[in-house]
Parts: C-alpha cells; sequence; structure tokens
C-alpha cells in the first residue's frame, strides 16, 4: 500500500478512536475521557497498528488507562471497522506515549535555565561582554 494512502489510514484511525473515547463508547472503568490519541503507525501490510496514548492525568492513570484500551482492542477494532471499508483492519495495540509530558519538561527546564541566566547577568555585570549587554540594554 502507498505512503500516501497508509498516511490517510493513521489519521483516520486516529480521528475515529479519538470519537470513541469522546462519546464514551468505551465501558471499560479503567478508560478516561481525558485519554488522547496522538498517532497511530499502521505497517506497509496492514496487520498492525501502533496506537500512542497520552494524557495530562498521572502516569498511573495513564498506565491503567492504556491497559483498558487494550483490553478492549477488540471492541474498538469491530466499531471501527464496520465504518470503514478495508480489505484488512489492523489489530491494534495501545501503547504509552509520554512525548507531550517530556515536551513540556524541557521547555520548563529552557525557562528556568533562561531565568538563572538573566539573574546571573543581573549579578555579574562586568563579565558580559559589548555585544551582550548592548542586548539587555535594548530589552
Amino acid at each position: 500500500m502507498g505512503l500516501y494512502r497508509i498516511e490517510r489510514l493513521n489519521v483516520q484511525l486516529r480521528d475515529e478512536i479519538s470519537k470513541l473515547l469522546l462519546h464514551g463508547d468505551i465501558k471499560d472503568p479503567r478508560v478516561s475521557n481525558f485519554l488522547s490519541i496522538n498517532r497511530v503507525e499502521v505497517t506497509q501490510d496492514l496487520s498492525y497498528a501502533k496506537v500512542f496514548v497520552s494524557t495530562f492525568l498521572s502516569d498511573a492513570q495513564l498506565e491503567k488507562g492504556v491497559e483498558g484500551l487494550n483490553s478492549a482492542a477488540g471492541f474498538i477494532q469491530t466499531q471501527i471497522a464496520s465504518k470503514m471499508r478495508i480489505r484488512q483492519f489492523p489489530r491494534l495495540t495501545f501503547v504509552v506515549d509520554s512525548a507531550m509530558k517530556d515536551g513540556f519538561k524541557m521547555v520548563k527546564k529552557l525557562n528556568e535555565l533562561e531565568e538563572e541566566t538573566k539573574a546571573w547577568e543581573a549579578e555579574h555585570p562586568e563579565m558580559m561582554d559589548e555585544e551582550d549587554s548592548e542586548k539587555a540594554d535594548k530589552k
């Protein structure tokens, strides 16, 4: 299957799984409405699809939610396969995606570093060269 078609299938699967989560169709108590489907990766032969799940809830709740989604994978596959016309529907596997939380942690660290740098520059103006002092004066 062409890369463009697989990419379209990835997006369509992500949207359909998100709709099931949003409407509360998955009755497993471990699955929260606050779970977010970031992306789906379908293999070239359409046998398997890896679904990346994240949330802003605690890591323990995310793990429980992914377990619930994996146990409800058959139901999810059946619901989506009935809407889509595809020769072979991929077997869904849900995995934790911590990329969003890692990104926020990185931004937070960068902001803290910038504040520390500004504080240090304010305490040590003699250490700044002429270009840095001109930039600081413009701000």
